[in-house]
């Protein structure tokens, strides 16, 4: 590991492909602390996908991460990370390359037991894959994962927030979510146009189960998908006004103010299933954003 990462790409003549959606962070001292963000791992292995030139690899190697497993797409870039895994660059066994795409990989044959996901995400697959780790049958002993700055405040919006939608409540349903860093665009090769942030989740011990997942996600998508729109006419084609008034919601809230417990009714009653406790106040927030 004696060359700098830019030196080990302009040796293997490397650079970033727009089409992967590729943006590289080659600042070790950056790529330490989101390491740090997403440990201890206490000998747990660690899955990061897309790692290119390896930047992030090269902290995890010095982290206490057992099993370091990479799971990289563009195959220019193989030789170089095996290169981290040889005895003459301070290979010690645990590294693990996988030529593959992510969206397709079954991580339960990549590892066993509790695995970490550390990752500075392709931008133009970030968020099916954080939905595929969410709501998947496998599911990570924790997330720290970069994204556009957007996406990012996304999955961490709380109702009332411009960001709030689809993607914050699924996020929330299944982990608790936290943003721990922001990085400007400056911070990679090439920069991208916009900065960037990193969000560390663990999953809950409450998650729902599958089924009352996958109404979640049939009822967030129809609520935010006419997100303006009242949910009685919003969530017409599940039910409606008959759907809000089973879950105890008023039809005539929109789905910005609905918070994760009201949504989690919805979807009950849209399944089928029995609610926990008696509805309260219709699960909206008292976060209105007020109009001007």
């Amino acid at each position: 590991m004696d060359l700098t990462l830019r030196e080990h790409l302009d040796a293997h003549g490397l650079a970033a492909k727009k089409s992967f959606g590729q943006h590289f962070l080659l600042d070790l001292n950056v790529t330490r602390k989101i390491v740090r963000f997403a440990g201890p791992f206490e000998g747990r292995a660690v899955i990061e996908v897309g790692p290119g030139p390896g930047g992030l690899t090269r902290a995890l190697l010095e982290s206490d991460a057992g099993r370091v497993v990479l799971v990289e797409k563009d195959p220019r870039f193989i030789p170089l990370l095996n290169e981290l895994a040889t005895p003459d660059s301070g290979g010690d066994g645990r590294l693990t390359v996988v030529e593959a795409d992510a969206l397709n990989v079954r991580e339960d044959q990549l590892v066993e037991g509790p695995a970490h996901l550390v990752s500075n995400l392709p931008y133009n697959v970030g968020t099916p894959l954080l939905i595929k780790w969410l709501t998947g049958p496998w599911t990570p002993a924790s997330l720290t994962l970069m994204f556009q700055k957007e996406v990012a405040e996304r999955v961490v919006a709380r109702p009332g927030d411009d960001a709030y939608g689809r993607l914050a409540v699924i996020s929330q349903a299944v982990a608790e979510a936290k943003l721990v860093m922001h990085l400007p665009a400056a911070a990679f090769t090439p920069p991208p146009k916009v900065a960037s942030a990193v969000v560390h989740l663990v999953p809950r011990e409450d998650r729902p189960e599958r089924d009352l997942l996958k109404a979640l996600e049939r009822v967030t998508a129809a609520a935010f998908g006419q997100r303006r729109k009242m949910l009685r006419s919003s969530l017409k084609q599940l039910g409606g006004a008959e759907l809000c008034e089973a879950a105890g919601i008023s039809p005539e809230d929109r789905a910005e103010v609905i918070d994760l417990n009201g949504f989690l009714r919805l979807a009950r009653a849209h399944a089928g299933l029995e609610q926990p406790t008696a509805p309260t106040d219709g699960g909206a927030t008292l976060m209105r954003r007020k109009r001007t």
